[in-house]
Parts: structure tokens; C-alpha cells; sequence
């Protein structure tokens, strides 16, 4: 080796001083990406990449946001320490300080308002460690019904829906795995190649299989060029689509008798419905042929298997729940359910929205799926947390609810933990006169968000890299995500803050926690016969195995790759099927000539929720760094816009503005916002504040809108 070499080596050698490898868990999608950040020490700064790492759910695969989480974590915006809000502005103070303000205000807040007016705003982004603990430091530090979470704005009516049909809500009821075997898929509302891209290659492979795929959105997308059949209907029709196919199936007798004989009840009804509807009415009503309806019915009742996968697009209706049913009642009517390759997909948006609604986050839930107003469920959680059953606190309301208590004066206080309600809600102007309505407002999170910046109290917390826990991804596969990346500043673990509350509330005995896994073990416990029964799974299975499938009920048990097998989970062991009635809706939107668009929201692939974690990655911010109206180009032409020109869009409920973005992937009678955005780009504005009946969804995907230049 020359000696020019050897220099040259020597002083690569000398400017990497050293590299540091952390496991950790993507922070953004259900799919959970296993990966690693490598931080080398060059000279005098650090660098950082993200790499994949091999796992049974995404098998070593990133998609851009993966590979650029750790931008957010490290950002330099990052909140380091405590502060509280002085004559409007924000200074620092110590942890003894925040928690000592926390006392005095929520013990007086209490005394003079009752212990109700005190609130909790949860997440689907935490562990379900935190999520567990959130549930109980509600009920039991705070003693408060009052609690609700961000996930009622994502999974409510599938996981409503799941429920009513099956007894059971586990958003996959077979594995990934499943998925390239099946003979034919139909895709309803859901955009996986922007919102899930490390799940696409198990449709590609289905499709390569010889798979016919089926897709509904009233937008051409990366997903919809995946299918056979892309059907773009209007926005909220879908359960017309559905309800058409059923009956297209039972009149050409595509349906397994056995099976609903066998294992589903209702069905009589459901078929003495289906038989009074017309096929030219639906396909009317949904803006479709009846060329594809019949299509749609003769592929997935010919095929000997099939899967259903469903996500915003249907969910998030003002009869979400409904839209849901309809399509497991195509399920249920074929038999293609809980048998290989055939079975239903709740496509879960947020990191952990599977397992964040299974233990206590939800106003009418206690951990393992229990339900707070069944007296065994309440006692069985009282002897675990070891206080008496009368002191549980009853059912309280839906996360937008509380928000309409505020504005009613029964709550005056709120604790937010990592999420920001002020853009993620409906009626995005009540949800600030809300929020500055309360007497005190404390904020747990990454970043001064939007909603942090209207808080009285501001807790830093720490990153996905920092924080240890369990999160359950799409197929509800329990995943321990490792992090032993310095903490930055004075942040404290989520759990950490809510036992160090508890304690200055003189709760501590219940909350004597050290690390997660204590957490996990109280967890376990429980979940133990619940429908959600983690108790069979630990740290050192997770760490062994790489993610178990629940329910797992015994440390000997494999965990359960496919629901519903042998039986349901009603008692009876029958699913239900449901009479939808797709014109029963009250005060659905429909065009008018005040209002003469529909408006349909959804992400882009470079961004996640509300932006507050992506927007400070400037590679991904970089790649969208503002919203955009989508829209015809024969429409923008009809009321006088041009593209990339400014356009105002107006509802019922508030205004925005964006940037013109002409497309003839979308429906002429359509328009498209992402929800990334705030402020005067916040898309939600416009949203109505209209919500689901059985799980107090809000209508995000359906809006009526007018347009006028911006000059």
C-alpha cells in the first residue's frame, strides 16, 4: 500500500471518530417499519441516515417519511424543557414548577367546577403503555370521565363497524401474508400507495398473481393504477355501490347458503331490503355504470377467495359505521371470512391505531376492549388498578364533543397529550374558541404546535428514538419498538409525566412505575380476558418472535394469525349482518347552487396528519410545502381559475386558501384538499361538525364547497 494511500486512510479514519447504530420503529404509518438510524460523528457534527431493517410486516422496506423521521426528532424547534404561558408569552420554568401548577390549578378547577370539568385528549401515536396509562390517569389520578382521543377522528366506525358485525374489532382479520394468495381484492377509500407505500408490494404481488383488484375513489391515485376496475364514484356513495352488488349477488345466486346459514344472522332482512332497491337508482346515486356494478359482483362472487379493505374514504362519512357494514355484509354473504386468503382490512392510519383504542383512550372503554358500563368489566379493572368499583367514573363523550362541553362551560379544564385537535377536528373554528375558553390548558408534545401555542402549560416529551413501548401495526401485530437515543433537553417520557402528575395529585401508589415494561406487565394483566387479550405476550417474546398477532392469552400461545376461524365474537358465535338503507343519511350534503362542488380531503405521501412532525423534515417539506386544491381542469375553467393560481374555498362552516392544482385524475363535480395544513390552509375549517351516530365520526370526506379566484 502506498503511502498515499495509507494517508488517505488515516484521515478518513481520523474525521469518522465514531458511529452509533439505535433500533428503533418508524413513527409515521400503521405499518410500523423496523429500521435504524446511523449517527456518525464527523469531526465536529453529527450525521445521520435511515436505514430498513428486516421484520415480518415490511420485510426491511422504507417509504420517505422513514428515511427522514429522524429530521423531525433532532430538529433544533424541538421543546427541551417546561414552559408556562406569562402575560402571553412563553418562558421556561422547572419540572417541580409545571407539576406544582398542575396541582393547584386542577385541584382548584375541581373544587369550584366539579371533578368532570377536568379533560383528557389522548392519541393513536403513543405506545399502548402510554395509551394504557393515559386511560387510567383519567379515570384514576384525575377521577374524571372526561377522555377521548384523536383516534375517534381515524378508526371509529370501522372499528365500530367491526364490533356490531363480527362482536370483535381487530383491523385485520388475516395477516399480510395472506394478502398475495387471495383472487380478488376490492379496495374501497383507501390510498396505500401515499398513505401505507410499504404495504403495496403485497398488492402487487396479488396482482402478479393473478389477482383482480378493485378500486374506489373519486380520484386516480397511486393506488387506483394498481387495479383492474377503478370505480370513481361520488364522495359518501358508497354504501349504494355496496348495497347494488349485494343484490346483484343474490340474484344471480353468487352467495354461500352455508355459510349464512351456518354462521351469520339477519340475513333475511337484510335480503327483504336489498330486493326493494333498484339498480338504475343506485348507480345514479353513485355517479357509476351498471356495467361496473355487475362487474364488481360477478368477479368477487366467482372467486373462490377475496379480501376487503377499507379506510378513510368510507370511514370518514357522517354514516361511517353504516358504509362499513355494508361492505362486511359482502363479506359475510360470499363466505369470505375467516378462511385463508379471505377476510376484511381496516387499513389503520395513525402509528398506533390499533392499539391505542384497545386500552382505555376511548370515552367508553377500559383495557382489553372492556366496555366502562358493563359492571363485570368495571369490576374486573377496579381489583387490577385496586379501587373500589363505585369510584370508576361512567361513560363520558366522543374527543369533538368535548370540545362542544367547553363552549357549554361543564369542562374548563384540558390535559393534550401528543396531538393537536386545534387542525385535526371538524369545525376548526370552534375547536380554538374552545381551547381559549378554558381556564387552564396544559400540552404535552414534540413541538409548539398550533395547539400548544394556545396552552397555559407546554411539557416537552420525547421522540420515537427516545421512547420505549409497544405498538400494534395494521394486522394487529404487537411490536416492541426499542429506543436508547439520548434523551434531548429536559423532555420526559409520556409515562414518565402522567406517574410524576399522579404522584404531586397524592395517586402515586397507583402509577409506581420505573420503566415501560412495568407498565406492559399491568397491561397484560388487564387485557387478560378481554377481546383485545395481550396477556400471553412479553418483552422477551417481542424481542424473540419480532411482533405477535392478539389475542394471545397464555405465554405458550402462538398468538392468532387468523380471526374468526370457527366462530364470531358475539355470544351466539353468528356475525350480524345489517339492513343499510343508503338513502336513510339525515341532512347528508348535496351540491347545491350556493355550494355547487364536493369537497373530499385526504394526505399526500410526504406528510402525516397535521404536519406538525413532517413539516420539520426538510426533506420531506421540501418535497409539499403547502396545500393545494385539486381539481378538473374543465371545472377551474367553468368558474374562472387557472392553474397554480390562488383560489378561495368557502363552506358552511369557514374559509381557506390554497394553490390551484388542475388534474383530470378527479371527478368534474369534485374537489381535493390534503389536511397537512393550518391556519388559513387548514382544510378542516370547512368541515361540518355533523357526526356519526354510533361513533361520533366526523363527515371529513364529504363537504360541499363553492370556489372564487383569488386576485
Amino acid at each position: 500500500m502506498t503511502e498515499l494511500m495509507l494517508k488517505y486512510f488515516r484521515d478518513k479514519q481520523q474525521k469518522v471518530q465514531s458511529e452509533q447504530i439505535y433500533d428503533t420503529q418508524c413513527p409515521y404509518c400503521s405499518m410500523q417499519c423496523k429500521m435504524q438510524l446511523i449517527e456518525q460523528r464527523v469531526v465536529s457534527r453529527k450525521k445521520q441516515k435511515t436505514i430498513g431493517k428486516d421484520n415480518p410486516t415490511s420485510q426491511g422496506r422504507l417509504c420517505v417519511k422513514g428515511m427522514n423521521a429522524h429530521q423531525h426528532a433532532l430538529h433544533h424547534d424541538r421543546l427541551k424543557q417546561p414552559m408556562r404561558k406569562i402575560n402571553g408569552e412563553f418562558e421556561p420554568i422547572t419540572w417541580d414548577e409545571a407539576y406544582q401548577m398542575i396541582q393547584e390549578q386542577f385541584e382548584q378547577i375541581q373544587k369550584e367546577d366539579g371533578k368532570d370539568a377536568l379533560s383528557v385528549y389522548g392519541s393513536a401515536s403513543v405506545t399502548n403503555e402510554e395509551a394504557y396509562l393515559l386511560g387510567k390517569f383519567a379515570r384514576v389520578a384525575l377521577e374524571t370521565k372526561h377522555i377521548d382521543y384523536n383516534g375517534r377522528l381515524c378508526m371509529a366506525s370501522a372499528a365500530t363497524g367491526a364490533n356490531m358485525t363480527f362482536g370483535l374489532d381487530r383491523g385485520f382479520t388475516n395477516t399480510l401474508q395472506e394478502i398475495p394468495n387471495t383472487r380478488c381484492i376490492i379496495l374501497a377509500g383507501t390510498n396505500i400507495a401515499d398513505c401505507q407505500p410499504t404495504i403495496m408490494p403485497y398488492f402487487e404481488k396479488a396482482k402478479e398473481n393473478g389477482a383482480y383488484i378493485i378500486a374506489m375513489d373519486p380520484r386516480e391515485t397511486g393506488t387506483t393504477k394498481l387495479a383492474d376496475l377503478h370505480i370513481k364514484n361520488i364522495p359518501g356513495t358508497d354504501v349504494a355501490i355496496a348495497n347494488g352488488v349485494l343484490k346483484i349477488l343474490i340474484d344471480l345466486d353468487l352467495i354461500d347458503h352455508d355459510f349464512i346459514e351456518q354462521r351469520t344472522e339477519d340475513f333475511k332482512e337484510v335480503k327483504e331490503y336489498i330486493q326493494t332497491i333498484k339498480l338504475d337508482d343506485v348507480a345514479k346515486t353513485a355517479g357509476v355504470s351498471l356495467d361496473d356494478l355487475y362487474q364488481i359482483a360477478l368477479v368477487f362472487g366467482r372467486e373462490p377467495s377475496g379480501m376487503i379493505f377499507t379506510a378513510r374514504g368510507v370511514e370518514q362519512q357522517i354514516n361511517g359505521t353504516e358504509t362499513v357494514r355494508s361492505f362486511l355484509n359482502l363479506l359475510l354473504a360470499t363466505g369470505k371470512i375467516g378462511k385463508p386468503n379471505s377476510g376484511y382490512g381496516a387499513i389503520t392510519g395513525q402509528g398506533n391505531g390499533q392499539g391505542a383504542r384497545e386500552h382505555g383512550q376511548k370515552a367508553d372503554q377500559l383495557p382489553g376492549y372492556r366496555l366502562i358500563e358493563n359492571p363485570e368489566d368495571r369490576q374486573y379493572i377496579a381489583d387490577v388498578w385496586g379501587i373500589e368499583e363505585q369510584n370508576l367514573p361512567r361513560k363520558g363523550v366522543s374527543a369533538y364533543e368535548m370540545f362542544e362541553k367547553i363552549i357549554d362551560g361543564d369542562i374548563t379544564s384540558m390535559f393534550v397529550m401528543c396531538s393537536n385537535p386545534i387542525v385535526s377536528n371538524p369545525n376548526a373554528n370552534l375547536i380554538k374558541k374552545a381551547l381559549q375558553k378554558l381556564k387552564f390548558l396544559v400540552v404535552s408534545d414534540l413541538f409548539l404546535s398550533e395547539t400548544a401555542k394556545l396552552a397555559d402549560l407546554v411539557l416537552p416529551a420525547t421522540s420515537y428514538l427516545e421512547d420505549e413501548g409497544t405498538l400494534t401495526n395494521v394486522e394487529g401485530r404487537v411490536m416492541l419498538r426499542e429506543a436508547s437515543y439520548p434523551i434531548q433537553g429536559e423532555a420526559k417520557q409520556d409515562w414518565e409525566i402522567l406517574c410524576d402528575i399522579a404522584q404531586k395529585l397524592g395517586k402515586g401508589k397507583y402509577f409506581d412505575f420505573d420503566n415501560a415494561e412495568g407498565i406492559f406487565e399491568e397491561l397484560r394483566i388487564a387485557s387478560k380476558g378481554g377481546k383485545a387479550d395481550y396477556s400471553g405476550i412479553t418483552y422477551e417474546r417481542l424481542r424473540q418472535e419480532q411482533g405477535i398477532l392478539w389475542p394471545c392469552p397464555s405465554e405458550d400461545h402462538a398468538g392468532t394469525d387468523r380471526m374468526f376461524e370457527d366462530s364470531f365474537a358475539h355470544a351466539n358465535g353468528k356475525a350480524k349482518m345489517a339492513v343499510i338503507s343508503y338513502q336513510s343519511i339525515d341532512n347528508k350534503p348535496t351540491i347545491t347552487k350556493e355550494y355547487p362542488l364536493y369537497l373530499t380531503t385526504g394526505r399526500v405521501m410526504s406528510h402525516y396528519l397535521t404536519g406538525e412532525q413532517t413539516r420539520k423534515s426538510p426533506s420531506l417539506a421540501a418535497r409539499d410545502f403547502e396545500a393545494f386544491l385539486e381539481i378538473h381542469p374543465q371545472t377551474a375553467e367553468k368558474y374562472g381559475i387557472e392553474t397554480d393560481s390562488l383560489v378561495r374555498v368557502t363552506s358552511e362552516k369557514g374559509w381557506i386558501i390554497v394553490r390551484c392544482k388542475l388534474s383530470t385524475s378527479i371527478r368534474k363535480d369534485t374537489v381535493f384538499v390534503p389536511f397537512h395544513w393550518t391556519e388559513k390552509q387548514n382544510v378542516n375549517r370547512l368541515v361540518s361538525d355533523q357526526l356519526d351516530p354510533y361513533c361520533r365520526m366526523p363527515g371529513f370526506k364529504m363537504s360541499v364547497v363553492r370556489l372564487s379566484p383569488v386576485h
